[in-house]
């Protein structure tokens, strides 16, 4: 096990509107609850979170070049680079850290260029469609692909 006990959150564009971007879609918790339950979620398990959101792809990628440095797992939700993004993909590819991707709603039950992720391939971890607590059940997901063995 790495002996790093932090997880990088990312989320990437326009989720800094979370609570006000449609939220019959989306919901109406806002980004600060999903950081919230996300740190209360990895502090159950040992872990603390580095949480970063940035609307500029190259934050997010600085970001994830980081965590090489201290963190153990990196929770993403990318936003509409999920569909879009080659350069996010390679970045969690290259970081070689194990990788939860989470999507608020079911992204294979919307429009239809939303059903391709580049990120998929590289996740060990995938959650969709159970809307903000699916951030929760990533980091358990995550932590159990992390440590060898499932929370018990």
């Amino acid at each position: 096990m790495t002996a790093a006990r932090r997880l990088l959150l990312v989320n990437g564009p326009n989720l800094n509107l979370l609570g006000i971007r449609e939220p019959a879609v989306y919901g109406t918790a806002t980004l600060a609850d999903v950081e919230r339950l996300t740190t209360d979620a990895a502090a159950r398990r040992g872990f603390d979170v580095r949480a970063v959101q940035s609307n500029h792809e190259g934050v997010l990628l600085d970001a994830i070049h980081a965590a090489r440095d201290d963190c153990a797992g990196i929770v993403i939700n990318p936003g509409g680079l999920t569909h879009t993004s080659v350069v996010l993909r390679d970045a969690l590819s290259g970081v070689g850290l194990p990788v939860a991707e989470v999507h608020i709603s079911d992204i294979r039950s919307r429009e239809e260029f939303r059903h391709h992720s580049y990120i998929a391939d590289v996740a060990v971890v995938h959650v969709m469609g159970e809307g903000v607590a699916g951030y929760g059940r990533a980091v358990d997901l995550l932590i159990d692909a992390i440590t060898g063995h499932a929370e018990g």
